[in-house]
């Protein structure tokens, strides 16, 4: 991959679509993690306003840390960076108390953390007339879906969502992101014990991509090894699992047939 060049793309794209949109910029949750550093990264060097949002629920140590370390870099290598700090917990708690027992789940109390960041992120994109930048990447949000649907997914833009896992941390070394960033495994930061991304898919993002690859132009499945198989089938089991979140949403339309008034 050519990565000046795709940086310069993204960037010269970012900065057409909010010109186009007649938005004043970006708004980013920053995770901790890779993709949000490299995201924050490129809008920074649009030269637009963009504001990082480091927003905490029982969050953990590392994660934050990490988080704020890399807005700190940001603010002091780009001027038109700002960022502020929503601690979420107290509101999180509040949604907890409001919410029957019975639904309180480990699934759908994660996915909650991360629709509220999304409401917050909403708040600022709307007030200061702003775009919320997404951060997923291409297996994340075209292969096994590993993000909430109206929450880290509920963006108004995706900048690296044609790039591989791989080439996010490329282009993420070539743009000097921390070392800390670099360095840590993937997490979605929505759980309190800091389990990353490879701990719930059961799978790295270096297998996830072999097993996309593989399935886009398939060679021959007897000559697999164990490890690839068990990885074929969790890349085809999300990717089936998830496709609400990957397709638009349906519409029921209605025949022409039953429009027509009789007579």
């Amino acid at each position: 991959m050519k990565q000046e060049e795709v940086v310069i793309h993204i960037v010269n794209w970012l900065k057409r679509y909010s010109e186009e949109s007649r938005t004043n910029g970006f708004v980013i949750g920053i995770s901790g993690g890779i993709d949000s550093a490299l995201t924050s990264t490129l809008c920074a060097k649009t030269g637009k306003a963009v504001i990082c949002l480091n927003m905490p629920i029982r969050q953990h140590k590392a994660e934050y840390d990490r988080g704020h370390e890399h807005i700190e870099w940001l603010k002091k290598k780009f001027p038109n960076v700002s960022s502020a700090e929503l601690d979420l917990t107290r509101a999180f708690e509040s949604i907890e108390a409001s919410f029957p027992k019975e639904i309180q789940d480990w699934l759908t109390m994660a996915n909650t953390r991360a629709r509220l960041r999304m409401l917050s992120l909403y708040g600022f994109a709307c007030h200061k007339k702003m775009l919320v930048a997404g951060t997923g990447n291409k297996v994340e949000d075209f292969g096994v879906g590993f993000f909430t649907k109206y929450g880290d997914g509920g963006v108004d833009l995706s900048p690296i969502a044609d790039l591989m896992k791989s080439e996010v941390y490329s282009m993420s070394k070539e743009l000097g992101i921390v070392q800390s960033i670099l360095e840590a495994k993937p997490t979605d930061g929505l759980w309190a014990d800091g389990r990353s991304d490879e701990d719930q898919i059961g799978a790295t993002y270096d297998e996830l991509e072999w097993a996309m690859k593989f399935l886009e132009n398939p060679g021959d499945f007897s000559k697999l090894s164990k490890r690839e198989e068990v990885v074929l089938d969790i890349y085809t089991r999300l990717n089936k699992a998830n496709q609400h979140k990957m397709q638009a949403i349906p519409v029921c339309l209605i025949p022409k047939e039953l429009r027509s008034q009789r007579r």
